[in-house]
């Protein structure tokens, strides 16, 4: 059986990662030949095996025809007549066409090492274009290692978009590059390479909405939105690995989108105005009802975090059930670390401390202390003990303020 390395395994041993998989590729075996092999096939559209004892897996080397739109119409070709360059010549970018025997010998007919070292995105060869996740993948691989889409590859990018390809892809593909994105080294790159070829007003318009939409110059230094949310972003990715919370930051400020063009560049009431918009992404690419959660709610309240010393402690506990943060405490932090990167999104304050979120924490744990059994063992039942928690909670908030307040004196005026 000949047998090599492909694909991730061969790029990422280049780089000196730790592969995540063991792929081989077979040639010139039938689907049958590995049958009598011991080898379990589980390949649906093409002939894919697992190795009887390893569990690694092995494909046939394959070549592909496109008959249909989209990712799925594929007429896939695995006779034994399929060469090992054939195979790496359907492959979508020169770091992925590479492979490796098993002495190691490195077989780079397309020079993806040497666009590894150069961190760049360089597709193979026009059959890229068959294939609209490829552009997600692109993103996705920019955002992981930080390479540079390739001028022809940015140009053919631009094409499939303007020929409708990316109109093909699945929700749920949609949704898995998002979310793969948002855990990658740089998920903002995700997002740059998307808008740099046309793809995020088709497949995200609400964020392509934000590009040159302008902020206030003394609260925004960067001044456009769209750029305020990449920076956010970056500053979330700094402090979180939580792709759920890096959702939030990036879906935080949808509603300046809609702001109108009269208004600007003043953006009142774009909190609420970004909710229904977070809702509209999430519905459509059926996201994980935590992340339209927490997408929704900081966008919303996210302001007033950070007026949070402006608060009133009435209006604090409202925040506080708002968030669900009674019942899940682990919501606030969440909604803390997304408001952070906010404020740390913008020219120049990237290094600015945060106390809101101790403020928030501190005020919240000691709403949270206040023990409902006393209540019970007061006299109270029904209604009356919801009403009198409510109450004690509120005093608890009053009280940590002042503490607070002891501790952090205002500077004197002048």
């Amino acid at each position: 059986m000949k047998a090599y390395h492909v694909g991730g395994y061969v790029r990422d041993t280049l780089l000196g990662l730790h592969p995540k998989d063991r792929d081989w590729l077979v040639v010139g075996h039938t689907p049958q030949q590995m049958i009598e092999c011991g080898f379990i096939q589980v390949g649906r559209d093409f002939p894919v095996f697992l190795h009887p004892e390893t569990k690694d897996e092995y494909a046939l080397a394959r070549v592909e025809r496109k008959i249909g739109p989209g990712y799925r119409g594929f007429e896939v070709n695995s006779s034994t007549e399929v060469t090992l360059e054939d195979d790496l010549a359907r492959r979508d970018f020169t770091i992925n066409a590479m492979a490796m025997d098993a002495d190691g010998h490195l077989i780079d007919p397309f020079h993806g090492e040497r666009d590894l070292h150069a961190g760049i995105l360089r597709h193979v060869g026009p059959a890229f274009c068959e294939d609209p996740v490829r552009i997600l993948r692109g993103a996705r691989f920019a955002a992981r290692y930080g390479f540079s889409i390739a001028p022809e590859t940015q140009g053919l990018m631009r094409t499939m978009v303007g020929e409708g390809e990316v109109d093909a892809l699945t929700p749920e593909r949609v949704w898995s590059e998002l979310w793969k994105a948002l855990s990658e080294a740089q998920p903002s790159r995700f997002i740059r390479v998307l808008h740099a070829c046309g793809a995020l007003e088709r497949l995200f318009p609400e964020l392509a909405a934000l590009d040159g939409v302008p902020q206030p110059a003394q609260h925004h230094p960067e001044v456009d939105s769209l750029v305020h949310v990449l920076m956010a972003l970056d500053q979330a990715t700094t402090l979180t690995a939580d792709p759920l919370i890096r959702f939030a930051v990036l879906v935080h400020d949808l509603g300046k989108g809609v702001t109108p063009a009269e208004k600007l560049p003043a953006h009142h009431g774009h909190e609420s105005a970004g909710v229904p918009l977070v809702e509209d992404l999430c519905k459509r690419y059926r996201a994980p009802n935590e992340c339209r959660v927490l997408g929704t709610l900081t966008s919303r309240y996210h302001l007033e975090a950070h007026r949070a010393f402006e608060l009133k402690q009435k209006t604090l506990k409202n925040l506080f059930d708002q968030l669900g943060a009674f019942r899940k405490p682990e919501r606030l932090d969440q909604f803390l670390l997304a408001c952070e990167a906010d404020a740390r999104g913008r020219l120049g304050r990237e290094d600015r401390p945060y106390p809101q979120s101790e403020y928030l924490r501190r005020c919240f744990n000691a709403a949270l202390a206040v023990d409902s059994d006393h209540i019970i063992e007061q006299g109270y039942t029904g209604a009356d003990i919801g009403e009198q928690l409510h109450k004690a909670r509120i005093h608890a908030i009053r009280c940590e303020k002042s503490r607070w307040e002891e501790e952090h004196p205002k500077a004197p005026a002048g």
